[in-house]
């Protein structure tokens, strides 16, 4: 079983060959292919998280679509003052689809 361990729209995410991730928003169209950072590499109990060695390796994904998350409510209220102010939220992602770690 190979799999990486790679930087990703801001967070670390865990990916083997075939799979789907969603990150924050990434420029670019459709089918786009992407090159994600890896941290580390996992191959059978092979484990490279030298720098030197990561610097080799090249995680590549291909651009499925782009998406919005879940709308999120924030609300601020104070006591006794009549203040009150809503808003909402909706996080800009994108949806990749691993194609090779190598």
């Amino acid at each position: 079983m190979v799999y990486a361990i790679v930087r990703a729209g801001g967070r670390q995410e865990k990916v083997s060959v075939g799979d789907t991730i969603v990150i924050n928003r990434v420029a670019g169209e459709a089918g786009d292919s992407i090159d994600l950072a890896p941290v580390l590499l996992v191959d059978g109990d092979k484990v490279t998280s030298a720098q030197n060695e990561l610097a080799k390796v090249k995680v590549t994904a291909e651009k499925v679509e782009d998406l919005r998350g879940e709308k999120i409510r924030i609300l601020r209220y104070k006591n006794k003052t009549g203040y009150k102010k809503r808003q909402g939220h909706r996080q800009e992602l994108t949806r990749l689809k691993i194609t090779g770690i190598a």
